[in-house]
């Protein structure tokens, strides 16, 4: 069962630079455990005015300068109806922005019906795409891979297969040529947006160590400096490991491009077939380099088989050339 995320569970985010939200509570206090449920915002400018027709309740709620400006003139006029008809829904919490503070008529209904008052000193537009970046990756659709993240020449490159195959030994060959660690054995990944996949350890406190069988537990920053690691890299291609099967017939000219389905985004997927004298870290990075030439529209193998194509019809025609003028 997901565990559910509450407002108070938004203020506890450990946040860094542009995704810092600035959020601090001012009121309706006991209104933090009220749960978080849309990964959206809306500006509730209609509802102040008394359309409530699709009013998004169960977002949060944005104030800016706008909202703030009409909040006052409620209170000149002393009518509060609309204020009080929005804080009967079940509404998760309030924004004010550009740290503006709320009216206290405000303020009294908020605390009333116990709905929680955040403030932030960004400006809307800064706060909101901040805001609606972290939602997208707290409800981000997740799971957990047994495998190793590894970022080759800019690639993030996932590497799967059995258990005791060769993957953190391999990544280990690749850490020693300058290459980075993200996770080593249980990768989590996120689909951002639908189609971007963020991976990262599944464990935090243990994401840069990795389990070296014969030599245990190593620490990566220990051994290999802060530069060998980082916290999260998005997947672009997945390299499946797995023992010589002499039964199988393997792709030799790579014009078979298998994908993999993870999350519902299909990623470029090779297999790497391990059997001694291969230099497994070396086809890891050729892999790697082969898909950054993809990304900017080089396909070697679909140009060799152009290239194939063109050699094979010029040799026909040379060869009906030559015999037709034979005949003659």
């Amino acid at each position: 069962m997901k565990q559910k995320f509450t407002v108070l569970d938004l203020l506890s985010q450990e946040l860094k630079e542009h995704d810092v939200l600035e959020l601090k509570c001012i009121a309706g206090r006991k209104g933090l455990i009220r749960v978080i449920e849309v990964p959206n915002i809306n500006r509730p400018g209609l509802a102040l005015s008394g359309f409530f027709e699709s009013f998004a309740y169960k977002r949060i709620q944005i104030f800016g300068r706008g909202e703030h400006a009409y909040l006052r003139k409620l209170e000149e006029e002393g009518r509060y109806e609309n204020v009080r008809k929005i804080f009967s829904y079940e509404i998760p919490c309030v924004i004010f922005t550009h740290g503006l503070t709320p009216p206290e008529f405000f303020v009294s209904i908020a605390e009333e019906s116990g709905c929680p008052v955040l403030q932030t000193q960004l400006p809307s537009a800064t706060f909101t795409s901040r805001i609606l970046r972290v939602l997208n990756n707290i409800f981000a659709p997740r799971e957990v891979v047994h495998g190793v993240l590894i970022e080759v020449f800019g690639i993030g490159v996932l590497l799967l297969g059995e258990s005791g195959v060769g993957k953190s030994e391999a990544a280990l060959e690749l850490l020693e040529r300058g290459h980075r660690l993200v996770a080593d054995d249980a990768v989590e990944i996120r689909c951002v947006a639908g189609n971007y996949l963020l991976g990262t350890s599944a464990n935090r406190l243990l994401g840069h160590h990795m389990e070296i069988r014969g030599l245990g537990i190593i620490n990566v920053t220990h051994l290999f400096g802060v530069g060998a690691i980082r916290d999260e890299k998005r997947i672009q291609l997945v390299v499946h490991l797995e023992q010589w099967d002499p039964e199988k017939e393997y792709d030799r000219l790579g014009s078979q491009e298998k994908t993999r389905d993870i999350l519902g985004v299909k990623v470029p997927c090779v297999e790497i077939p391990i059997k001694p004298g291969r230099n497994i870290p070396i086809l890891i990075e050729t892999a790697a380099m082969n898909e950054r030439l993809k990304q900017m529209g080089v396909h070697s193998s679909r140009e060799f088989n152009e290239q194939v194509m063109k050699w094979l019809e010029s040799e026909n025609v040379r060869t009906i050339y030559l015999h037709k003028n034979h005949m003659e």
